[in-house]
């Protein structure tokens, strides 16, 4: 099996530059940075086993890819021409029409996208996976089968999802229900209002197995303008009569960028009260989110790839440094310190995104760092240079370019 045992163990990476700061070096032990300390550049290396030159690098903490579909990627698969229709519930038709000629959901599909995803410096992911009629709970066996295969090199969290709808669906959520007891951290949902034709019906549903089984709620929601103000504000109220604050995120939530400014100022502010949290993925053509604000009223904003390589679409690589320089031109980001923000929501910042108290480079956090080659992290964010080493874990996973695992 590929994994911990091909991967050299790391117990200090010398020479780095953390968020490009000062030179330091971090000490590792059992897959945990155990201490930050300033590097010595009279000392020599010791040869010690273990032990990485960094070379004077820029060290960030390893990305977070936030909302990714890994069980739906046809990545390593000869081309396969998109013969979608537009529309949610096209894509959707066309992807169940075709998936398993495919091979999808499978483990070595699902393989070959997480292996892209190390290769590029994403350590851990929440992913949603499809739920449905059709392959019922086996996407989130596949998942689990090709995370166990990486040996560690990426951590990962499920979202089950319920692609096809919830309520329109007969049986889908007991399937969710089924799938949160089984372990899955999230269960989701999908356009209550466009796809169900029933808000308080689908949310009444998923928050009865949150409050039951004890996991958190994903949406996803497209719809727009009001409609999709609408269904936020649904789920504001939900959270709070249910006490889940922190455990309800409004992924994609495109009609938060398209509302006036001052209904938006209002709703985010809602959002921030209710701890709801966002995740996008930086998509072009739409509205982009307040990142700023957002972040400024306390709602958590998550990266994501989306899906890569998929029946919904042909685009996508897997590599969020590359999404994370999208996100900031979308939204507008010139400052460095702005930069720098789009660098931490698509690291740090995303570490709740994970089921992660810390996820940086300070003592106690799991040792997932990847080294580029550049000035400082906005030089990082606008060029998104090839990730010269990636370790997860506290082992080394990828190294120039190419994953170990």
């Amino acid at each position: 099996m590929t994994g911990t045992t091909s991967t050299p163990v790391v117990s200090v990476i010398r020479d780095v530059r953390p968020w490009g700061g000062d030179a330091a070096d971090l000490h590792v032990a059992d897959g945990v940075i155990t201490a930050v300390v300033p590097h010595d550049r009279t000392a020599a290396p010791t040869g010690a086993e273990g032990e990485i030159d960094g070379r004077g690098l820029l060290a960030l903490p390893g990305l977070v890819n936030a909302h990714a579909h890994v069980d739906k990627s046809w990545w390593g698969k000869p081309w396969v021409s998109y013969g979608g229709e537009p529309g949610v519930q096209a894509r959707i038709a066309h992807e169940r029409a075709h998936r398993d000629e495919l091979g999808i959901p499978g483990v070595d599909v699902t393989l070959a996208v997480l292996r892209e995803s190390v290769r590029t410096g994403t350590t851990a992911v929440r992913t949603h996976v499809d739920v449905d009629l059709g392959v019922g709970l086996r996407g989130i066996e596949v998942v689990r089968e090709a995370v166990a295969a990486l040996g560690g090199a990426v951590h990962a969290e499920i979202v089950a999802f319920p692609q096809d709808g919830v309520l329109r669906r007969p049986g889908v959520l007991e399937l969710l229900d089924r799938a949160a007891a089984a372990g899955a951290e999230h269960v989701g949902g999908l356009d209550p209002a466009s796809i169900d034709r029933d808000p308080v019906g689908q949310l009444d549903g998923l928050f009865e197995i949150a409050e039951r089984r004890g996991v958190g709620i994903d949406v996803h929601l497209h719809d727009g303008g009001e409609l999709g103000a609408f269904q936020i504000e649904l789920m504001v109220d939900r959270t709070l009569r249910a006490g889940l604050q922190g455990r309800v995120n409004v992924a994609h939530g495109f009609a938060v960028g398209q509302l006036p400014a001052a209904r938006q100022a209002d709703l985010v502010a809602a959002m921030g009260e209710a701890g709801i949290t966002m995740t996008t993925v930086a998509p072009i053509g739409a509205a982009p989110l307040p990142l700023l604000a957002l972040r400024d009223a306390g709602v958590a904003v998550g990266l994501g790839t989306d899906g890569i390589r998929d029946l919904w679409s042909p685009y996508g690589t897997g590599d969020l440094l590359t999404l994370t320089t999208q996100l900031a031109r979308l939204s507008g980001l010139r400052y460095d310190e702005e930069l720098v923000t789009a660098a931490r929501v698509a690291s740090t910042d995303a570490a709740r995104f994970v089921g992660r108290e810390v996820h940086d480079l300070v003592a106690g956090s799991p040792a997932d760092v990847v080294l580029v080659d550049a000035e400082n992290v906005p030089d990082a964010v606008v060029r998104a240079p090839r990730r010269t080493l990636v370790v997860a874990g506290g082992r080394v996973v990828a190294r120039d370019g190419e994953a170990l695992v």
